[in-house]
């Protein structure tokens, strides 16, 4: 049997907030879990229940062989019992130690030779070689943010947890590191949970994810099964689903389903459904807009649909549609510019049948 780390636990509270946990993941090697959800969803206080930060009420959380919670059998163990490496959400760096003491200083039952190498390979693993004798507030906050990664696995932890690793930074650096962050943890070869509410950094980081909302989990998944096939239209909500709307299945014929939804009917995939009614749900990025009659495509569905309203969004254009229904799509700024969007101009919607997503209702 493989090892695992196995988490099942409730965390309560005096105010009557109930915190629930239960997921599993590998305990060897590179794997990563991600924590997703809102603001006070309780993400953070499941990583620091498995950090040995808080104490459950009730559960379990063993990690291979080793229990490191039973409540029933009162075991807890502390955090420094666990082998545990947790990169905190403001880096947590000590400002009167420079960059290369700080790493050093989870190392401190090393022999010095041993304590210089290991983190003279860190640095340079982590692109801060150079910056050893420099202090945090004359590192930037991307380098701030290495050397606090650096300190975390110094210690070559079991298992790594990291709280809104990139929240700090500001949105370039915040893409330069999502880029590279899953890379050099892979490099590390620990398994690692992360907390985040940013779905870019989920689907960057993540092999797992685990979707929770007012305390509870919701969905658990690979993640791009998650976040491309939510079980509701809240999990749906949580990760990003633009359009939500009710519909209504009309027939079923060789796996594809017609729904009506609004004034117009579509056609998507429904394996496991039948006559009846439904949500839909549509990814902006999944709709591709044309203007005029659109060449051919294998794009089953095409709706004759009015601009609403344009909002820009960095490098992409998120365009609100009528197509009988409100429908979102999501453009590049180029292909706004050449389509020359604007709102009460009508333009095609294209979307594909295995596109459209559909969860009971």
């Amino acid at each position: 049997m493989n090892a695992e780390l196995v988490a099942d636990f409730e965390k309560r509270y005096a105010s009557g907030t109930i915190i629930r946990a239960a997921f599993s993941q590998p305990a060897e090697g590179f794997f990563s879990t991600v924590l997703f959800g809102p603001s006070g969803s309780g993400k953070t206080t499941v990583l620091r229940c498995l950090a040995g930060l808080e104490r459950p009420d009730r559960g379990s959380i063993r990690m291979a062989a080793q229990t490191w919670l039973d409540a029933d059998a009162g075991i807890h163990l502390r955090p420094q019992a666990r082998g545990i490496g947790f990169l905190f959400q403001d880096y947590a760096l000590f400002p009167h130690l420079t960059a290369e003491r700080n790493i050093s200083y989870s190392l401190g039952q090393i022999p010095r030779s041993e304590r210089r190498a290991r983190v003279k390979k860190l640095m340079e693993m982590l692109g801060i070689a150079g910056l050893e004798a420099r202090y945090p507030h004359q590192l930037s906050a991307g380098q701030q943010q290495r050397v606090a990664l650096a300190r975390a696995v110094a210690p070559q932890p079991r298992l790594l947890l990291l709280d809104e690793p990139l929240s700090a930074l500001d949105a370039p650096t915040r893409q330069q590191l999502r880029q590279d962050l899953r890379a050099t943890l892979a490099e590390l070869k620990t398994p690692v949970v992360v907390v985040t509410h940013d779905p870019l950094e989920a689907v960057s980081l993540a092999d797992q994810a685990v979707v929770m909302s007012d305390g509870q989990i919701r969905q658990k998944g690979p993640t791009h099964e998650v976040f491309s096939r939510p079980a509701d239209p809240s999990v749906a909500r949580i990760v990003g689903v633009e359009t939500i709307e009710p519909g209504k299945i009309l027939e079923v014929r060789d796996g594809l389903a017609r729904v009506q939804v609004g004034t117009v009917e579509l056609l998507t995939i429904a394996t496991t459904f039948s006559v009846g009614p439904v949500y839909i749900c549509i990814r902006g990025e999944e709709v591709t807009l044309e203007r005029g009659q659109p060449p051919h495509t294998s794009a089953r569905n095409r709706l004759a649909a009015r601009v609403i309203a344009l909002h820009p969004e960095g490098a992409t254009v998120r365009v609100n549609l009528d197509c009988g229904f409100p429908l979102t799509a999501l453009v590049t700024r180029p292909a706004a510019e050449q389509l020359n969007l604007a709102a009460g101009e009508m333009v095609i919607a294209l979307i594909k049948a295995p596109a459209i997503h559909l969860v009971p209702r």
